[in-house]
């Protein structure tokens, strides 16, 4: 008997224990602390989740730290404000800055769903994870784990400097931003489990600067094993440094980016870099796009080399990639307004390429017409991508999926906007499946794109294949035979566009590889 009432007393101890120790619904034991979210009927969100220490005062400049803790639960149901910039986001803005965002379907924690990690765009000088478009809901509802992670942006995320390279353990500078992101990818690599993700089955996707910072992780042998899949859209980051910037040509070395930032520092009259970390971070940032100071660079370690001839030689993340870009980004960037600007742009820019660019890419007599606008078009986003394509075909194992973005408006052929396609960061809301917030004139053609759009994206998270059933065939890109899926609301495969064009934009950055054109760019 007395044994009998020892049983049921160690019994009900441990019931107790059981009870007392479980999580209420929504909560998440995570790096911190514990962590309470948002329970809805088919999800449970998160949102403001800090992954790194406030980079504030000290951390100014400096790599992502560990993540500070906390006691008790810390709710996670608003957005954390974005990183410092000019705009004004919809969560405010802050230097406290390094948060993210879950969005999960799963129901328990071993479910091990494919993650997908979203990286916003912004020209590295805007961007929030806050944004309507990227609000991961509809994406999560297709069976994955959606993750949104925050960056610095702007001089404050990439700024480059003497003195910061000196007291660097690593004797570099810059790059912050890019830092950043692999700091949130980690984090998703020691806690995805708990919100039912798998991490050894993790896609990072992103637009514009986002695509950008895709590629790049995809050259950085930091972000090693943080994802197993990439979607680059509008991205790629192939070009060879220049001093002087332009669209794809965005990269410079460590030491122009240095002096860069020398030149930057003497606005401020800081004596020292102490002196710098206390200027109030409003002030750092101007309030329009800018440049220099606020974009990645080759600085040796993030980026070990310019990213053509790592991939050249091999020596990248060598992971399945869905890539591609939009069929008129030129609307968005164009060489010049007039036929006068357009030919002036192009003569500074390629200089003895100019005339077989112009010949091309052709420009009106009185207009520049879409002809022209897609040498921006490739210069940017088409001719890395194309090559990020040939490249990752001919020297690695991962398979790649080429696509073209075409959906848009069929516009009168007397309109002013006839020759229009699809400009740059349309893309976006399809993707994220959120047509009723990007456009009011949104058309039942545009929601069924949408569609497709999201069930190729999610597809490929899980299976490194964007297809399956209810969508058309897309091929793996073949260097034998280059086909590309054309995205709209009827999808089909076809040959490269303007293949004659980007093979003469491809003569212009081989030339720009040889000590005459490196010699020439300075």
């Amino acid at each position: 008997m007395k044994n009998t009432k020892t049983l049921i007393f160690i019994l009900l101890a441990f019931w107790m224990i059981s009870c007392t120790s479980q999580q209420e619904p929504g909560q998440v034991e995570v790096e911190g602390g514990t962590i309470q979210g948002t329970v809805t009927e088919d999800l449970t969100i998160f949102k403001g989740i800090p992954f790194a220490a406030p980079p504030v005062g000290d951390l100014r400049w400096k790599a992502p730290q560990p993540v500070e803790t906390w006691e008790g639960v810390k709710q996670t149901t608003e957005f954390a404000p974005a990183p410092m910039q000019g705009g004004n986001p919809p969560s405010g803005k802050s230097e406290d800055c390094l948060y993210l965002n879950v969005w999960t379907p799963a129901k328990t924690a071993d479910e091990k769903l494919p993650v997908m990690v979203w990286i916003y765009g912004g020209g590295f000088s805007f961007g929030s994870t806050s944004e309507p478009v990227h609000n991961g809901e509809h994406l999560a509802r297709k069976d994955v784990v959606l993750v949104s992670v925050a960056y610095r942006v702007g001089q404050i995320g990439f700024l480059a400097l003497p003195a910061l390279s000196a007291e660097s353990p690593n004797g570099v500078s810059g790059n912050y931003g890019l830092l950043d992101q692999i700091a949130g990818l980690q984090w998703v690599q020691n806690n995805i489990e708990a919100f039912g993700g798998d991490p050894d089955n993790v896609t990072i996707f992103g637009e514009s600067a986002g695509g950008i910072s895709v590629s790049m992780l995809c050259a950085s042998p930091l972000a090693k094993g943080l994802f197993q899949k990439a979607i680059s859209q509008s991205g790629g980051s192939f070009g060879p440094t220049r001093s002087t910037t332009y669209p794809g040509e965005n990269m410079k070395t460590l030491a122009q980016a240095e002096q860069d930032g020398v030149e930057y520092l003497e606005k401020f009259e800081a004596s020292s870099i102490d002196e710098l970390r206390e200027v109030d971070a409003e002030e750092l940032i101007p309030q329009g796009w800018t440049m220099p100071g606020s974009w990645p660079i080759v600085d040796g370690y993030v980026i070990p080399d310019d990213q053509y001839n790592l991939y050249e030689k091999g020596k990248y993340n060598d992971v399945p990639v869905l890539i591609g870009y939009n069929s008129d980004e030129g609307l968005s960037f164009p060489a010049g307004r007039t036929p006068e600007e357009y030919i002036e742009t192009v003569t500074k820019r390629f200089g003895p390429y100019a005339d077989s660019l112009l010949q091309a890419y052709p420009v009106g007599e009185n207009t520049v017409p879409r002809s022209a606008r897609n040498l921006m078009r490739d210069a940017a986003f088409g001719w890395p991508t194309w090559s990020w394509a040939r490249l990752q075909t001919k020297t690695g194992k991962s398979p790649v999926y080429l696509y073209y973005f075409d959906q848009h408006p069929e516009y009168p052929e007397d309109s002013p906007q006839a020759d229009h396609g699809t400009p740059h960061g349309v893309d976006v809301p399809y993707v994220f499946m959120h047509m009723d917030q990007s456009n009011p004139n949104t058309t039942e053609a545009d929601v069924k794109t949408s569609k497709i759009m999201g069930t190729y994206w999610t597809n490929f998270a899980k299976s490194g294949n964007p297809n399956g059933e209810n969508v058309p065939q897309w091929p793996v890109f073949s260097n034998d035979d280059p086909k590309l899926m054309i995205l709209k609301t009827e999808p089909e495969v076809a040959p490269i566009p303007d293949e004659e064009s980007l093979k003469v934009m491809d003569a212009y950055f081989e030339w720009r590889r040889t000590p005459e054109g490196e010699e020439w760019a300075k």
